[in-house]
């Protein structure tokens, strides 16, 4: 699996006066796309935790193209990109009901050993899950 795409709808709080989606939410819909791709290959973020893996960001890219609105009903499409080896990155298209993209972004995660604070490759066991 390369792609896997959530929705979701906006939130009140997730909004400023106008009812604009605040800029900083759209790396957390990055983030919700990316736990829930892994999810969709059989693998739960907590179980890599529990195995001694964590997943942090070194890069994130979002280019703003339309907002989005209180009520609105968002897609986040999480791509990934090329096969993981110690760096992970994902694509992502942030559209609306009406099919008009409001984001592109990416995103270049590390694999790293939290006891040994440092970067390892990709677990054979999520390799073994795509299709490359």
């Amino acid at each position: 699996m390369k792609d896997n795409t959530i929705s979701f709808r906006v939130r009140y709080g997730e909004t400023d006066q106008m009812g604009v989606v605040y800029h900083g939410n759209y790396a957390q819909y990055l983030e919700m796309g990316r736990v829930e791709w892994l999810r969709k290959l059989g693998i739960s973020y907590k179980e890599m935790e529990d195995n001694g893996i964590i997943l942090p960001v070194i890069n994130l890219n979002i280019k703003y193209l339309k907002s989005a609105y209180y009520d609105d009903l968002i897609f986040v499409r999480t791509e990934l990109k090329e096969k993981p080896s110690v760096r992970i990155e994902f694509d992502y298209m942030i559209t609306n009901e009406r099919e008009e993209i409001l984001a592109e972004a990416n995103t270049v995660l590390v694999f790293m050993s939290i006891s040994k604070k440092r970067p390892i490759k990709c677990p054979d066991y999520i390799l073994d899950k795509l299709d490359f």
